[in-house]
């Protein structure tokens, strides 16, 4: 399955409700990835430009942007950003349809 790394900042009502109610959200994760087919890899809380990074696999990428959307829907979050990951290995496939592809392409005003 696809892997995304899907980075969120929690809304100012995100904070004040992890302050009302302490709690770890990985299983309210878990359970909204299981709902699209997909699976939690990795949840962390962050410091930065963004408060959690969750690494998950979803069936397509459809899957991934709706859990994203869901989130930001409850008012929870006020940033999600959800990109595609490869693994190096992987990746080595793409690089070689890149390379044939390289030249091809005319850039506009040529």
């Amino acid at each position: 399955m696809p892997i995304y790394i899907t980075y969120a900042s929690y809304s100012q009502d995100g904070v004040k409700g992890m302050l009302k109610k302490p709690a770890d959200r990985t299983g309210a994760v878990r359970a909204l990835l299981k709902k699209v087919g997909g699976k939690l890899l990795a949840f962390y809380m962050t410091t930065g430009d963004n408060d959690v990074v969750v690494i998950s696999e979803a069936p397509d990428g459809t899957d991934a942007v709706a859990v994203g959307m869901a989130v930001a829907a409850s008012g929870a979050v006020s940033k999600v950003e959800t990109v595609r990951a490869w693994k190096a290995k992987d990746f080595v496939a793409i690089t070689k349809k890149a390379a044939k592809l390289s030249g091809t392409y005319t850039p506009p005003g040529r």
